[in-house]
């Protein structure tokens, strides 16, 4: 008799777990078929706290040198000291690919924070550098697993997802610079350091969104970065021309902008708000092009800005006036649109090793940035600001013939509906 009833129990609580199992696997198998927007959007907004902390260094870099007596090469030294962990973004991408990748995302609004709140206490060199190649650390820790994350979450939107993701950076570029500057103007150089509160409340409000989300089940292989490369290599190489081809025009842009404007008009306050203006439009196309490439597909979308920028870039050369103005809007448009899509495009087609893909791509993007940067500056002194952004455009158009060697899209028409 007690086995009668202690029987019938046992299989109702087996039938429950087994309810629970199973409805935990819908819920995995929906998680894939559904853009989750709180979350998404909570990685984007913390992408936006995060890299306003990594661009305190510039604006503040004046009141640093005359406070510790820096050289100017010194000064400069500052800025290479912290972009010198993106060197290890494969690796870093390689680990985020064997653990899980939200411990990484999670902590690194506040590890970033406390280090670039520090700067102004810094009593030396020494310390200085240590901060921020702490800093820079966190930076790689953030920018390489992040985006592997907003793909996971964006389901088949990852175009919209990574647009998302990226309007963050782009708009914290702009904000960041005015943030330093006003917590500085009301605590000073050596006492604006609560503000690193933000980032580690930024942490504690990202852990609370995405503590449930789990990395994919990719089996126990994981590929090395060599390995990656070369099953990726099909891709990644005509991206690298990609970013080289664009390259000089988003150096030329980003780097001489201001230089130029003053040199033609004079003008210093245009000089200053030309910036502005061609960061504010770049927000506009990386938030728009990614989500566009969900639908018009990613080949098209790069092709469109690889295309327009060339164009762009030659008619903000020679057109007088207000039409530079309007010239300027396109420019950035088209220039900083490219982004979100090539890394939906990684993410895309790294099925194993998404991360360590993410760290490789944002490696190249890294090295290709630094050194065209020397090279434009190079040639503006021998030809002159004009003819380098003539120079830049005519080298862009050799980006066309990259995107064409991308592999070819399959069928990918997203569901109508896409409510987080």
């Amino acid at each position: 008799m007690v086995g009668n009833v202690i029987e019938p129990a046992i299989q109702r609580g087996n039938d429950r777990a087994s309810g629970r199992e199973k409805m935990k696997a819908a819920a995995a198998v929906h998680r894939k078929d559904r853009f989750h927007t709180g979350q998404v959007l909570a990685l984007s907004v913390c992408h936006f706290i995060h890299d306003v902390y990594s661009s305190f260094l510039s604006p503040l870099l004046p009141l640093l040198i005359e406070k510790l007596s820096l050289s100017l090469t010194q000064a400069g030294f500052l800025s290479t000291v912290m972009q010198i962990p993106a060197l290890l973004n494969p690796h870093i991408g390689s680990l985020a690919d064997r653990i899980s990748v939200r411990l990484f995302v999670v902590l690194a609004p506040a590890l970033t924070a406390v280090p670039m709140s520090l700067i102004g206490v810094a009593p030396s060199y020494g310390v200085l550098l240590l901060l921020l190649f702490t800093a820079g650390i966190s930076v790689a820790l953030f920018h390489v697993p992040a985006p592997v994350m907003i793909a996971q979450l964006a389901g088949p939107y990852k175009g919209r997802g990574m647009s998302f993701f990226m309007t963050g950076g782009e708009f914290a570029r702009t904000v960041g610079p005015l943030a330093a500057v006003g917590a500085v103007s009301v605590f000073g150089l050596e006492g604006f350091y609560p503000v690193m509160m933000v980032g580690i409340l930024a942490s504690v409000w990202l852990y609370g969104t995405v503590r449930e989300v789990r990395p994919p089940d990719r089996g126990p292989q994981r590929r090395k970065v060599r390995e990656t490369w070369k099953q990726l290599r099909y891709l990644l190489g005509p991206l690298t021309g990609i970013l080289v081809a664009r390259g000089f025009m988003h150096a030329a842009m980003a780097t001489f902008l201001p230089t130029f404007v003053r040199m033609e008009t004079g003008n210093l306050w245009l000089a200053g708000i030309s910036l502005t203006v061609y960061e504010a439009a770049g927000v506009v196309g990386v938030l728009s092009a990614g989500a566009l490439s969900d639908r018009l597909g990613r080949r098209r979308m790069l092709l469109a800005a690889l295309v327009g920028a060339p164009v762009s870039v030659t008619l903000f050369a020679v057109l007088p006036g207000w039409f530079r103005l309007a010239a300027l809007v396109l420019v950035g448009l088209t220039v900083l649109s490219t982004t979100p899509v090539m890394l939906a495009m990684v993410q895309e087609h790294a099925q194993e090793s998404p991360a360590a893909a993410n760290g490789l791509f944002m490696m190249i993007s890294f090295l290709a940035r630094s050194g065209i940067v020397v090279a434009v500056g190079f040639i503006a002194d021998h030809i002159g600001l004009r003819g380098t952004y003539l120079l830049s455009a005519v080298l862009g158009l050799a980006g066309i013939a990259f995107v064409l060697k991308l592999p070819a899209p399959g069928p990918s028409q997203p569901p109508p509906s896409a409510d987080g």
